[in-house]
């Protein structure tokens, strides 16, 4: 099987319904729900300063419009991991390719030495930048990857 073959397997592996959550998957999906649509509407109301703070200076487009669409984002993303269990593969996934869509975003705020949400030192911007592999992990986990028995 080649990989491109695989790669589309996994893709359509995601319609399939997924084995049974078990309760750490169950806890991460809530957590991860939770988490996601409380960030999204701050992104939206009190903390938009501190999250302009994360659009990379490079970046071309206005940074309270960025802010904005990602809470949308943010705010639809977790409104799905709470309400959708039986997408809990597509949105754990989609939740992941968030996480690392946005990475450069954390990766700008320690490198041009942004202050925001406490990180105002570069070694607490730096370990910060650890804990995004955790939320990608998180994500996944949520969505019940890796599938048991599964050898793809």
């Amino acid at each position: 099987m080649t990989r491109f073959t695989r790669l589309i397997e996994s893709v359509r592996s995601l319609a399939d319904p997924a084995p049974p959550a078990t309760r750490g998957q169950e806890v991460a999906r809530l957590g991860l729900g939770t988490f996601m649509s409380f960030a999204g509407v701050s992104h939206l109301t009190f903390a938009r300063k501190d999250f302009q703070a994360q659009v990379p200076d490079w970046f071309p487009m206005d940074k309270d419009v960025v802010v904005l669409a990602s809470g949308v984002v943010e705010v639809a993303l977790g409104a799905a991991m709470l309400t959708l269990p039986q997408r809990r593969a597509a949105v754990g996934v989609a939740l992941a390719a968030f996480y690392a869509a946005i990475f450069p975003g954390n990766i700008s705020q320690y490198a041009e030495r942004h202050d925001a949400f406490g990180l105002d030192t570069d070694t607490k911007r730096l370990v910060r930048l650890f804990g995004q592999p955790a939320l990608i992990a998180a994500a996944l986990s949520a969505a019940g990857f890796p599938r048991r028995g599964s050898r793809r």
